[in-house]
C-alpha cells in the first residue's frame, strides 16, 4: 500500500491517508434524493467517489463503501419545514411515495451504470432503518442533548456547543448563525433556539409517510438517516465521509453533532468534499431549477444542448477538473472533453495493438521519460486524487504513442520492456481508475433512437386503427429483447 494525501475538510488542510484498522477502509456517501431523475450535479460526487474507491482497491485496501438512498425523510426547503420531498412529487404524479423512490432509484442506477460508476458494497435506504433512527434518537435525548416537544424531537446546538464545537466543519461561527437566524423564529417557535434541528416531526394529518414512535406518529429528520447508517455498517467512528459541498453546511455538520451526541465520539476521521457543477456560476440543483438531466445529456434533449454528450464523455468533463475545484457547464467545454476522450481512446486503441517484441531499443532517454510519465500518474493521483494531471500525462503519452505509429520515434529508440510497462500502465490508468470506457459513437445512439421512435410510431398507427393484436405483438416483441414501452401522457418512452 502506498500512502497518499486527501484533503480534509475538518482540518483544512492536505493529510496522509492512514487507515483506521488497515487492510480494511470504510467511506460513507451520501447519495441521492430520489424524487426526479439524476443530474448533472448528482454525476459529481458519484464519479469522485468513485474514483476514490477504485484507488483504494488498487492500493490494496479492502473497502466496505456504503451509499444511502434517501427515500424519506428530506423536506422541500432542506430544514425542518415544508413538504416532504418524496411525499410532494407523489401527490403530484399521483402515486405512493414508495413507487415514486423505487422509480427514481432506478433510473438513478441507470445513470450510473451508463457512467462506469461501480455500484457500493452496501446501499442502504433511509426507509429501511426507522427503528434504528428512533434507537438514537432516544440515545440523543437520554445525554441529554435533545427534547420533545409536541411530538417533535429536536436536537439542542446550543447545549452541545457548551461542550463541543458545532460549526467546526464548515467554519461556521455559533454567535454569527443565531444572529443571522434569530429572525427567522416564525413558524419554528417550538424550538428553544433557532439553530436546533429535527430528529423526528410529528406528521400533520395530511402527511403520506408516517411511522409509530414514542414521541408521535411522524417521520424521522433529513440528517439523522446518514448518522445511523454510517454507524451501522461502517462503526461509530470510520475512515471516510464523503459528499457534495453543498452537503457541508447544515447536512454534514448536523450528523457530527448528533453522531457525537449519540456516540461520545467523531463519526468520521477525513471528510471529503467535491466541489459544485454550475451553470452560469450558479449552482446546479433540483431546488433552483436549473439543472440538466443525464438523461437529456445522453440523448441531447435540452434547450441548452447544442448536442448529445455520452457518458464517457461526461465523466471526462468531470474528472479534467480537480474534485475540489468548481466545474462550470457549456457546451464548448463539453465538446472539448469528447474530442479529448476520443484522442485518449484512439492512442490507447493503437497501444493495445503494439507488439513490445518489435522494439528493441537500449533502455534510453524515451525509456526513463515513459517511466517518469507513468510514475507521475500514480503521484498525482496520492496527491489528494488529482485526476485533472493524471489525464495530462495520458495525453502526453499519447503524442509518444502517436509517434511510434507513424514512425516519427523509430522501434529501436524503445525498450520492448517499456512497451509492455505503457501497455500495462496506461490500461490501469485510463481504464480502472479513471473509468473510461470505449462505447458506442452518437451515430449509432441516433441510429438506435431512430429506429424505435420508429417502432413506436407502427405500433401508435396500430392502436389508431384499434389493431390491438399488432400493438400487442409490437410491445411484447420488445420485452422479449429487453426493451420496455411506457405509456404516458406525455407519449411513448421507452427503456432497456
Amino acid at each position: 500500500m502506498n500512502s497518499f494525501v486527501l484533503f480534509n475538510t475538518l482540518s483544512r488542510k492536505k493529510e496522509p491517508f492512514v487507515a483506521l484498522n488497515p487492510p480494511f477502509v470504510g467511506m460513507y456517501l451520501c447519495g441521492p434524493t430520489v424524487y426526479g431523475d439524476a443530474h448533472l450535479g448528482h454525476a459529481r460526487p458519484a464519479i469522485t467517489f468513485d474514483v476514490l474507491y477504485r484507488w483504494l482497491l488498487h492500493q490494496g485496501y479492502k473497502v466496505r463503501y456504503v451509499r444511502n438512498i434517501t427515500d424519506v425523510g428530506h423536506l422541500e426547503n432542506d430544514a425542518d419545514t415544508g413538504a416532504d420531498k418524496i411525499a410532494q412529487k407523489a401527490k403530484v404524479e399521483q402515486l405512493e411515495p414508495m413507487e415514486i423512490a423505487q422509480r427514481y432509484t432506478d433510473s438513478y442506477h441507470r445513470d450510473m451504470e451508463a457512467l462506469n460508476i461501480l455500484r457500493p458494497s452496501i446501499e442502504p435506504r433511509a426507509s429501511g432503518h426507522i427503528v434504528e433512527q428512533i434507537e438514537m434518537i432516544q440515545e440523543i435525548i437520554q445525554n441529554g442533548l435533545a427534547y420533545e416537544v409536541n411530538g417533535s424531537v429536536y436536537f439542542d446546538v446550543t447545549k452541545y456547543h457548551q461542550q463541543n464545537h458545532y460549526g467546526k466543519l464548515s467554519g461556521r461561527v455559533i454567535e454569527d448563525l443565531l444572529a443571522n437566524t434569530r429572525a427567522d423564529l416564525e413558524g419554528q417557535d417550538e424550538k428553544r433556539s433557532a439553530l436546533d434541528f429535527a430528529l423526528w416531526k410529528k406528521a400533520a394529518p395530511e402527511h403520506i409517510m408516517r411511522w409509530n414512535s414514542p414521541w408521535s406518529v411522524g417521520f424521522p429528520g433529513w440528517h439523522i438517516e446518514c448518522s445511523v447508517m454510517s454507524s451501522k455498517y461502517l462503526g461509530n467512528t470510520f475512515d471516510i465521509h464523503g459528499g457534495g459541498m453543498d452537503l457541508l453546511f447544515p447536512h454534514h455538520e448536523c450528523e457530527i453533532a448528533q453522531s457525537h451526541g449519540a456516540n461520545a465520539c467523531e463519526p468520521a476521521r477525513y471528510w471529503v468534499h467535491n466541489n459544485m457543477i454550475t451553470i452560469n456560476g450558479q449552482k446546479m440543483g433540483k431546488s433552483l431549477g436549473n439543472f440538466i438531466t443525464l438523461g437529456q445529456f445522453f440523448k441531447g434533449k435540452h434547450s441548452a444542448l447544442e448536442q448529445a454528450y455520452s457518458p464517457m464523455a461526461i465523466r471526462f468533463f468531470i474528472l479534467m477538473a480537480h474534485y475540489r475545484s468548481t466545474v462550470d457547464f457549456s457546451n464548448e467545454a463539453l465538446q472539448a472533453a469528447e474530442k479529448g476522450l476520443k484522442r485518449l481512446l484512439a492512442a490507447y486503441k493503437i497501444l493495445k495493438g503494439l507488439n513490445p517484441s518489435q522494439f528493441t531499443g537500449a533502455g534510453r532517454d524515451l525509456d526513463q521519460e515513459v517511466k517518469a510519465k507513468l510514475k507521475a500518474c500514480a503521484d498525482f493521483m496520492n496527491d489528494d486524487l488529482n485526476t485533472a494531471e493524471v489525464i495530462a500525462r495520458l495525453f502526453e503519452l499519447s503524442g509518444i504513442i502517436n509517434s511510434l505509429k507513424d514512425g516519427h520515434i523509430s522501434s529501436s529508440e524503445i525498450q520492448s520492456e517499456t512497451i509492455t510497462h505503457l501497455k500495462e500502465n496506461f490500461k490501469l490508468f485510463l481504464e480502472d481508475i479513471l473509468g473510461f470506457l470505449p462505447e458506442t459513437s452518437h451515430t449509432d445512439t441516433a441510429l438506435v433512437d431512430g429506429l424505435m421512435q420508429l417502432i413506436i410510431d407502427l405500433r401508435l398507427q396500430s392502436r389508431t386503427n384499434k389493431d390491438w393484436t399488432m400493438s400487442d405483438k409490437i410491445r411484447d416483441s420488445l420485452s422479449g429483447i429487453g426493451i420496455k414501452l411506457k405509456d404516458g401522457k406525455e407519449g411513448t418512452t421507452w427503456e432497456l
